[in-house]
């Protein structure tokens, strides 16, 4: 009567074993480590610099347990903080400041068996970890009137380009209103304006010889851009923070206009809004001479060669492309990353392959461009990164005709590489000004005692909850108990492999989720004592008790997970991350509390001929 068929039975070790090997991880702690990464956009980490790391140490005695090299950089792990600490300074005597950012950190003691299968520790977030959080806001409006005087510029370019007779042009607000004395000058610097900027909304007004056009932003071209300079701004924060080898930053969009900062492990905020604030600086310059190519030219390569010497021709320097290519650059700069307003990858129809950029530039410096590449077709034009005070040549395309606001940088070997450069480009720009509007620091001690007090409330919420249950319901109680225990492990598991940071309200949640979850099996005890009080058998009482708790159970589950949905749709931060652990725990308590506790119990009573009593605590007999 009360026999689970054997797949329920491998479903429930099944999970089980789940459960113990994605939440195991969390045991082992952590041990104090250093991180080398990159601090220029333009550096990788690779073997050289993992040699250069083991090397330094080695120099120096300081002894390491491992050393190992990641996407983030070099890490190296040491058996105590005073070992650690050596390694920091050592490291940052040894390699350029300006070059690579030597960080303390703290990693995980998982076996590497475990983690090959992705079995890590769950992430800690702020409050429990310490560190600095800020909240800045982007200016929305600054982004807005930027584009539109952008556009400004743009228009009388335009139409001197065209040759179309206007009297003025002036910008009030979002609109840019242009002047005309003549009906078919503003008809036709209307059909060639919306040809060329089809973003903007064209409306006209006036007569005689008052005649005005009034091009104005429409929602959804304002939507764009806002869009745009809210990533833009996205991506230059992640490029700057990664300076400050932050191991599990946040960098995320809340709302339509604002971005949560978050850096773990970081106490100086001075330092971070340093960092924070700091600008890469992107300019364009045309090349003098240069020496590898096969179109170079004899008094080229003599002048690279009396450069690299040190003779320099005045208005000129000696510059480095990425793969170590001597090139004379002008001083004069063509444009640079102010004067960017787009930069963006896509694949090369006419070299399938192979990648380009798209750029497009504002009025300066598109009339910059012009001027520049009228007479420079065949030359070379240098993009340059400067990064605190260093310069590297990011590519040297040669000119294939003259250009202006839009065009294209060809040469790359794949998307992955346009895609790099493309940021590399975007990455010392911000779209739009950006406010700290919210900022706090928690302290590390107070990060490990938000951890104590979280892990304690735990476990003795849990430890009163067994007490009870097990005094009250014998050994029903028991299994209740024990499928708790379970659905406390099978929450870990899952945040765990999911790699959900666990905060101090995702804590208040598993806290939350342990009381909740008892709530179904007390329903079924209770269940299967009214039908023991109704003079059914003791088998008979336990399925249809089972039974009749279960929709009682899935009923208020689903309002519970109804409304832990909304809080995760709507909420921001804390708030999202207790209604991730809120409706995991659901889940879980759902499938433990009704499928486990009944195999358990199935187990017991299931296979016996007959039974005359259950363990279920005293049942009083109704009046």
């Amino acid at each position: 009567m009360n026999r689970y068929p054997t797949w329920k039975y491998l479903l429930i070790a099944a999970s089980v074993i789940f459960g113990l090997l994605y939440a195991v991880p969390n045991l082992f702690g952590t041990s104090p480590a250093v991180q080398v990464s990159p601090a220029r956009a333009s550096l990788t980490a690779d073997e050289s610099l993992l040699s250069k790391v083991e090397a330094a140490l080695e120099l120096s005695g300081i002894q390491f347990n491992r050393i190992y090299l990641d996407a983030n950089g070099v890490k190296v792990r040491f058996d105590t903080p005073e070992e650690q600490f050596k390694a920091k300074d050592q490291l940052a005597k040894s390699l350029s400041e300006d070059d690579y950012t030597v960080a303390l950190s703290q990693l995980t003691q998982t076996p590497d068996w475990l983690q090959a299968i992705g079995a890590k520790p769950m992430y800690l977030g702020l409050d429990l970890r310490g560190g600095v959080h800020f909240l800045l806001e982007v200016d929305m409006d600054a982004a807005l009137t930027k584009s539109i005087e952008s556009s400004s510029g743009d228009f009388r370019r335009a139409m001197r380009e065209e040759k179309i007779n206007y009297r003025g042009v002036s910008r009030e607000g979002l609109n840019i209103d242009i002047n005309f004395e003549d009906e078919a000058e503003m008809e036709k610097a209307r059909r060639f304006l919306n040809d060329t900027y089809p973003d903007l909304t064209y409306n006209t007004s006036g007569s005689g010889k008052n005649l005005k056009l009034t091009a104005s932003l429409g929602d959804a071209a304002q939507n764009q851009i806002k869009e745009f300079a809210l990533k833009q701004n996205l991506l230059t924060l992640h490029n700057r923070i990664n300076e400050l080898g932050v191991a599990e930053p946040i960098v995320q969009q809340q709302g339509l206009e604002r971005i949560v900062v978050q850096l773990p492990g970081i106490q100086d905020t001075a330092e971070a809004k340093k960092i924070l604030g700091r600008t890469a600086a992107l300019e364009v310059r045309m090349v003098t001479a240069h020496a590898q190519r096969s179109d170079a030219r004899d008094f080229d390569r003599k002048k690279i060669e009396d450069a690299e010497k040190g003779i320099i021709p005045a208005g000129s320097e000696l510059l480095y492309t990425r793969d170590g290519e001597p090139l004379l650059v002008s001083k004069r700069v063509v444009f640079s990353g102010e004067n960017l307003e787009r930069a963006n990858p896509r694949p090369d129809q006419d070299r399938p392959g192979r990648a380009l950029i798209d750029v497009s530039l504002d009025s300066k410096g598109a009339g910059s461009m012009k001027l520049t590449t009228r007479d420079g077709v065949n030359r070379r034009m240098a993009v340059i990164l400067i990064e605190k005070d260093k310069k590297e040549v990011l590519t040297a395309p040669k000119i294939q005709a003259e250009l202006s606001s839009s065009f294209v940088i060809t040469g790359m070997e794949n998307i992955k590489e346009a895609s790099e450069l493309a940021l590399l480009m975007r990455a010392g720009a911000l779209a739009a000004p950006m406010e700290i509007i919210e900022e706090r620091t928690v302290g590390p001690s107070m990060g490990q005692e938000n951890i104590d007090r979280g892990v304690n409330s735990t476990l003795w919420g849990f430890a009163s909850i067994a007490f009870f249950m097990i005094v009250y319901y014998m050994l029903f109680g028991t299994v209740s108990v024990t499928a708790l225990a379970i659905n406390l492990l099978l929450l870990v598991a899952l945040l765990s492999m999911l790699q959900a940071t666990l905060t101090l309200p995702g804590l208040a949640a598993i806290a939350l989720t342990l009381g909740m979850a008892i709530d179904a099996n007390v329903l079924i005890n209770e269940r299967i004592r009214e039908e023991i009080r109704d003079g059914n058998t003791p088998q008979s009482s336990i399925r249809i008790g089972y039974e009749k708790a279960f929709g009682t159970i899935l009923d208020s589950n689903i309002t519970t997970l109804i409304a832990g949905a909304a809080l995760f749709m709507f909420g921001t931060g804390p708030i999202k991350g207790f209604a991730v652990v809120h409706v995991l725990g659901i889940l879980t308590s759902m499938f433990s509390a009704v499928m486990i506790s009944r195999g358990i119990v199935n187990l017991i009573y299931g296979y016996r001929r007959k039974i005359d009593k259950l363990s279920i605590g005293q049942i009083y007999q109704a009046d």
